[in-house]
């Protein structure tokens, strides 16, 4: 883990680059094009300037994430992905929020770590990779020194990802599909999987596998998330296949159970219904098929 002013050091070197990448907007697989800094709005219907939702403590993360003086999360508006159940949808799709400035963002970071977080926890960070890089810079150089936590749906560029090199200290993706046409028809992500692997494999190579202090807190590390879907439509086995087999299987597994029809989900065939108990013990049961013995269940 670099010290903050290192971290100051290697991203303001990168950030011509990161910057680059969001002026003729490619810092998700998307690659909408649009002009962010003329005004436009990018696939995920975000420009330049950082819109954020809310900052607090969480603790309704895994357990190393919340530790036990919470996670300090910024739901950072909008996404890049378009998932019909999403259960934050207000955020994510309806984009309620606030634009603010990077200077505030940072203040908000700092604001965080003084009321005790763990950490400082983006969520959906990906199509405001810009924005953060550039608050980051000044949240260091005030103070900033708990570890970041890069909350993600997994479909990331390996651009971006490779600038994110030594500054993020614990990545927490989701990997939310093994197969593509699903990732189509719930997400409108194309080649979900074509993208979220090689992430994926490139976070575990920044960061290995998830650490903990003494106390059980995460300091640095990878925890991939999966939330199970009604009818299989996760395809759990080829997502814990690949992480097995290309990952590690040492990685940390969140395995979520708290699926509910929301936004776009309430008319669907499949998805306008809880998940049941024989879904999620199958899900268990790949988990273990394959070794991924780290990581959480959860009752259902």
């Amino acid at each position: 883990m670099l010290a903050p002013e290192e971290k100051i050091l290697l991203m303001e070197k990168r950030l011509p680059s990161v910057l680059e990448l969001a002026r003729i907007c490619r810092l998700c697989p998307r690659e909408c094009k649009v002009k962010r800094f003329d005004g436009e709005l990018g696939e995920c219907g975000i420009g330049q300037a950082p819109v954020y939702s809310s900052a607090s403590l969480h603790f309704g993360e895994e357990p190393p994430i919340s530790g036990h003086r919470g996670s300090g999360t910024i739901f950072m508006t909008g996404c890049n992905l378009h998932c019909m159940f999403c259960q934050n949808y207000p955020i994510s799709q309806l984009r309620n929020g606030n634009v603010i400035t990077v200077e505030v963002l940072a203040a908000l970071m700092l604001d965080l770590q003084d009321q005790g977080a763990h950490n400082i926890n983006f969520v959906t960070p990906t199509h405001q990779a810009a924005a953060i890089y550039e608050a980051l810079i000044m949240a260091y150089s005030k103070g900033l020194k708990i570890p970041l936590v890069y909350n993600s749906g997994g479909y990331d560029s390996l651009e971006m990802l490779k600038l994110w090199d030594g500054i993020i200290d614990i990545y927490m993706p989701d990997a939310k599909y093994g197969q593509d046409e699903p990732a189509l028809k719930m997400s409108n992500a194309k080649d979900y999987t074509k993208y979220n692997k090689p992430a994926l494999k490139e976070m575990h190579r920044q960061v290995g596998v998830l650490k903990l202090d003494d106390h059980g807190v995460a300091k640095r590390g990878l925890l991939i998330r999966h939330l199970v879907l009604p009818g299989g439509l996760t395809g759990s086995r080829d997502v814990f296949r690949f992480i097995a087999s290309d990952v590690s299987k040492d990685t940390y597994i969140s395995l979520m159970s708290q699926y509910f029809p929301a936004y776009k989900a309430l008319g669907h065939e499949l998805l306008s219904r809880r998940i049941n108990r024989s879904e999620y013990r199958e899900a268990v049961a790949a988990l273990e098929e394959f070794g991924l013995n780290n990581g959480w269940i959860q009752p259902i």
